[in-house]
């Protein structure tokens, strides 16, 4: 098949400069930590990164039906000598994609007249959000109520059956990848010396191959529950790629009928794989907050009114380990205007989580850790350029973990359950939430001792500081989304402010009230479990005002980055 390829040669040289292709490299081949493993789990790495490539194959066939064929294209034009193949190649090596964002929240199109759908490859292409809740409506009236809960489930494909639909299980979609990701664990579990570790890689490794959801509650049960393990491998499943599986609550007849047949629209799992080595020293520093993680369950509002994952009052099944990252495919390592510095899973739809399972948080020690002379230079370009010079001295880059520990804690507090009802603003409603929390709850874990008052200001005025973005992001950038909101409700409520000339100052002593005020209208709207009250609420504080503006104006003049991609030198390595 032929193509046409949409980015002109010199748009492809001013995207892939270094200027504007920022790179994040992970774990090198000298690396100590790799060093030190023993040499069973050395030669179990090498299984984990060959199994995490294929992640690469599944997330570019949920993500467009056209993505591998374009990359075969690509890769012979590239042989041919084509320089505008070759450019192209990067970029949709770095995207994983023919269609992606950039950071300015423009969209990067590789492929002449390609078209971005909110159902992306997880329904058949051309299908809309119409004819799919008219379809649903009808298979519904005519009984086929157990083919439409599986359309709507979190984990199958949707295509075409004459006038009706069908869904695939993923185990049946993706057999081939599935079933190699399955041999490469198999062989790690042979090598590994963690019991424990092994344990899981086998029981992932059967859930992979078999169509039983109870195979994964499992596997995601174990996986929740690992600590003390050298080596980490994770098959992530996030839901921010589909925005079309949520729409079906905004059709009000299509709404009653799933409410009558007690069928809940879940959307569609996007399939990432992260592999690491556990850092003993940055993860024994994480297990300090976990103590603490009742007490902020007991200070989170509302609390009477809602069931949480974290106990106020017992242990609380949540580990947490800080990994230096090897390898990020698939979702994991899409770079679609940012990339994710740490996760919290399972997520609440997950069958785990009724089985007694519990939650895990994992911190991306190589892409938070930018501390290469440009990052630093950028950096302080932007602190001299968008804040106001005497609050320098609590800015400060380590401040930005910290928060982020309290972002990642927070999904396991607040409302259980519920939230797939908001549909389309359920993410953008939660990662607000995990950010409100955070600052929240920073009084209580001050008293406690978890933080000095001094190290209190720096997370405060950090996050001010970075609570500014380059562009107004789109309705589906969740986690960007969130972030004007912020910024527009802090300086409502006068927490934040801005001048004329885009400098931003921010009032310590009003941060926190603020952050608390934020997070009780948030879980109010979640307790709703209320489309319309979701969708009311985002757009109340999606605006982007002349304030917000004026940093944008002064971020883009200082920080010409458009683009980002990961590179894995040890996993490369390891592959081969």
């Amino acid at each position: 098949m032929n193509f046409e390829l949409n980015l002109s040669v010199e748009e492809l040289e001013k995207r892939t400069h270094k200027d504007y292709l920022i790179r994040k490299p992970l774990l090198k081949e000298d690396a100590e930590e790799y060093k030190a493993l023993a040499e069973g789990d050395k030669e179990a790495l090498k299984h984990l990164c060959k199994a995490a490539n294929y992640a690469n194959i599944i997330y570019m066939k949920q993500d467009n039906e056209l993505n591998l064929t374009f990359l075969e294209f690509i890769n012979k034009e590239t042989e041919k000598g084509s320089k505008q193949a070759e450019l192209t190649k990067i970029l949709f090596t770095a995207q994983l994609g023919i269609i992606g964002i950039d950071s300015e929240s423009n969209p990067v199109i590789l492929l002449k007249d390609a078209k971005e759908t909110d159902g992306k490859a997880f329904y058949p292409n051309g299908l809309t959000k119409e004819e799919l809740h008219k379809i649903l409506k009808e298979m519904l009236k005519n009984g086929e109520r157990d083919e439409v809960e599986k359309i709507l489930n979190q984990r199958t494909i949707v295509k075409r059956n004459g006038s009706k639909l069908k869904a695939y299980d993923y185990t049946e979609e993706f057999k081939e990848e599935f079933n190699k990701i399955a041999d490469e664990l198999e062989l790690a579990s042979k090598t590994s010396t963690n019991k424990d570790f092994n344990e899981y890689l086998l029981l992932q490794a059967k859930a992979l191959r078999e169509n039983d959801p109870m195979l994964d509650a499992k596997a995601d049960k174990k996986w929740a529950s690992l600590q003390d393990t050298p080596l980490e491998f994770t098959i992530s499943r996030e839901q921010y790629a589909d925005l079309f599986t949520g729409s079906v609550i905004e059709d009000e007849e299509l709404k009653k009928l799933l409410e009558e047949n007690n069928i809940t629209a879940i959307s569609k799992d996007s399939i990432g794989i992260r592999v690491g080595i556990v850092n003993k020293k940055g993860t024994e520093d994480l297990l300090k907050v976990k103590h603490y993680l009742p007490l902020m369950a007991e200070n989170m509002p509302l609390k009477e009114q809602y069931e949480q994952n974290i106990s106020s009052e017992e242990d609380n099944l949540q580990t947490m380990v800080d990994v230096d990252i090897v390898s990020l495919r698939g979702d994991e390592g899409s770079y679609r205007g940012g990339i994710t510095i740490a996760q919290n899973l399972p997520n609440n739809d997950k069958l785990s989580l009724t089985i007694g399972g519990g939650r895990r948080n994992v911190y991306h020690r190589q892409i938070r850790t930018s501390n290469s002379p440009d990052a630093i230079e950028r950096r302080r370009k932007r602190l001299n350029a968008t804040l106001n010079p005497e609050l320098h001295k609590y800015y400060n880059p380590e401040a930005d973990h910290w928060f982020t520990i309290g972002h990642e804690n927070v999904h396991s507090l607040g409302p259980k359950s519920g939230t797939e009802a908001l549909g389309k603003y359920k993410n953008i409603i939660e990662e607000n939430k995990a950010d409100m929390g955070s600052l929240a709850l920073l009084d209580c874990l001050t008293n406690a001792g978890v933080y000095t008052e001094e190290e209190k200001k720096q997370i405060l005025v950090t996050f001010g500081a970075n609570c500014f973005l380059k562009a107004k992001p789109e309705l589906s950038q969740a986690h960007r989304v969130r972030t004007v909101m912020q910024a527009y409700f802090f300086i409502k409520e006068g927490a934040i402010s801005v001048n004329n000339e885009g400098i931003i100052d921010i009032n310590i002593d009003k941060m926190v009230q603020t952050a608390n005020k934020m997070l009780t209208e948030i879980i109010q709207v979640q307790l709703s479990q209320d489309f319309n009250k979701g969708e009311e609420y985002v757009n109340k504080y999606f605006k982007w005002t002349d304030e917000i503006n004026n940093v944008s104006i002064k971020l883009k003049e200082i920080d010409k980055a458009l683009n980002g991609m990961i590179e894995t030198p040890l996993a490369d390595i390891l592959c081969k």
